[in-house]
């Protein structure tokens, strides 16, 4: 089988996966035990859709519509329905890999068997994906809970042919049009189909493991900054030494102050903090590096430990199950069971945890941006890292730039948690505001990853203003790296945007951590 083809099975799916699937355009393929799941469930609900009683989802109206029983004839109007009317999303298009890990995780879902949805509608599902079309979705629509609603519901419309969706050379046409194109026919949506691809927790999911693959390459990234400007302040290594960190055993300070000390391996720099200005101690920004970076790391650990237990999950409402008696009975002894998976709350909360750990990184990497800039903290280096100071203004607008990029990762760091906003007249009473938290995170990681990008900028330049002085052989490897890919070191003021746009590209793509792992070792 090719390599870049996931199988999607009965038993959820991987964070590589989900990866996979939503940045490198993996193809995706339905196991032949999910074929099985997914016609046995659908027997289940076949039974229960021919039965006068009333069931959730397959022959009722939906929240607080619920009471209503639908006769057989309206049943496919009513599935069209809930589609068209909860795709009803607002404001800006939400990013491609966004999309594709949503409609991926739902797909996953339904492939447990647990939804009821026919076989060739999972199909469908995965047509689109591989065809590379990706339905138009909104910012706005999804309180988290009930599911991520109006965004799976535009997904859902574009299965029906309906709606907007961008096609593979990134052009917005009708959905309708790619589907043909692509030779897919349009889904015609059966007793509780509708339902069952609007009611999870995917968008917020997708995207909180993405953030959690970020993070951890925005980590490690981050250990070698502050390793950059503890050598670039003539700071001590001392701190970093293990005994110290096995004292309080926590796992992401032990692995922090570990890469830390590989990337001040050989310094000549570090250990001169008495030379010209005697210190007992240096700023916590700088010897509290570890222990503010290993709390986000365990937190980090933490999400991605609630990720795998929601990638191992069926999200829906209601759910079918094999055997014994509840609300309904189908064939084969299944039944169809209403429940409240679907409330976001265990995602909400690590997304929230993850933007202030995410907040609190960035501001003692400023801290430490800061202290390198201030001729009264810096020992010994110009103001602002000038090359004539006063003449040239050096990095001093760098800062303020990171400032602002902190203060608003303060501001996104407050819990969207935290609130709730009843819907469906009381019925949703009490709601996970779980897809919020997921896109101010986003938002979040893109800040830190430029406030990295600006300790990376001033510290490199403060190492090579140590003239006499060797930085440790990672450094020189990172500052070569950074240097080669347009990142420019000490000199007379220049256009600054430009600079500091190379060395967000360089945080980002990792290139950091690929330029020093090969002096160091693996960095954790």
């Amino acid at each position: 089988m090719d390599m870049h083809t996931v199988v999607v099975g009965t038993s959820g799916t991987t964070a590589e996966d989900v990866i996979a699937v939503a940045r490198g355009n993996a193809r995706v393929e339905l196991s032949a035990e999910a074929f099985d799941a997914l016609a046995r469930a659908r027997e289940i609900v076949d039974a229960l859709a021919a039965k006068p009683e009333p069931v959730y989802g397959v022959s009722t109206g939906f929240g607080a519509l619920a009471t209503r029983h639908i006769s057989h004839e309206l049943r496919a109007q009513l599935q069209r329905n809930i589609v068209r009317s909860h795709a009803a999303g607002m404001g800006p298009r939400v990013e491609r890999e966004v999309v594709r890990a949503l409609m991926f995780l739902r797909l996953k879902t339904v492939a447990s068997g647990h939804t009821g949805v026919r076989p060739e509608v999972a199909q469908t599902m995965a047509d689109l994906l591989n065809a590379g079309i990706t339905p138009v979705v909104h910012e706005y629509g999804s309180l988290g809970c009930s599911g991520d609603l109006a965004p799976l519901s535009h997904c859902a419309l574009a299965l029906m042919g309906e709606g907007d969706a961008e096609g593979p050379d990134g052009t917005v046409r009708p959905a309708g049009e790619l589907l043909a194109e692509h030779g897919i026919a349009p889904v015609e949506l059966r007793e509780k189909e509708g339902l069952a691809l609007l009611n999870g927790t995917d968008g917020m999911l997708g995207m909180l493991v993405m953030a959690i693959a970020d993070l951890q390459r925005l980590y490690t990234s981050a250990d070698i900054t502050a390793a950059l400007s503890l050598e670039a302040l003539l700071g001590t290594d001392k701190v970093l030494a293990p005994e110290l960190h096995a004292i309080r055993p926590h796992p992401g300070q032990g692995a922090s102050a570990a890469n830390m000390a590989a990337v001040l391996k050989g310094s000549g720099l570090t250990g001169h903090h008495q030379d010209d200005s005697p210190r007992v101690q240096d700023a916590y920004s700088i010897r509290c590096a570890p222990q503010v970076a290993g709390a986000g790391r365990d937190t980090l650990a933490h999400a991605a430990l609630v990720a795998s237990r929601e990638l191992a999950s069926a999200v829906d409402n209601p759910v079918v199950l094999p055997g014994g008696t509840s609300q309904a009975d189908g064939s084969g002894g299944g039944r169809v069971e209403s429940n409240g998976n679907f409330h976001g709350a265990p995602v909400a909360y690590v997304l929230d945890f993850l933007a202030i750990a995410a907040a609190d990184l960035g501001s003692i990497a400023e801290r430490r941006t800061d202290r390198l800039l201030d001729k009264n903290r810096s020992h010994g280096l110009p103001p602002f890292l000038a090359d004539d100071a006063g003449v040239d203004s050096g990095l001093m607008i760098a800062q303020y730039t990171q400032a602002a990029l902190v203060s608003e990762m303060k501001r996104l760091a407050v819990p969207a948690s935290a609130d709730s906003i009843p819907s469906s007249a009381m019925q949703e009473d009490h709601v996970s505001m779980g897809w919020s938290a997921a896109r101010k995170l986003r938002t979040a990681i893109d800040n830190l990853t430029r406030i990295v990008a600006i300790e990376l900028y001033a510290a490199t330049r403060a190492i090579e203003l140590r003239t006499g002085l060797v930085p440790a052989p990672a450094s020189r490897a990172a500052i070569d790296a950074a240097r080669a890919a347009g990142v420019q070191g000490p000199g007379p003021d220049r256009f600054l945007a430009p600079d500091l746009a190379a060395a967000d590209a360089f945080i980002r793509s990792g290139a950091l951590v690929d330029a020093v792992e090969p002096v160091t070792g693996p960095l954790a």
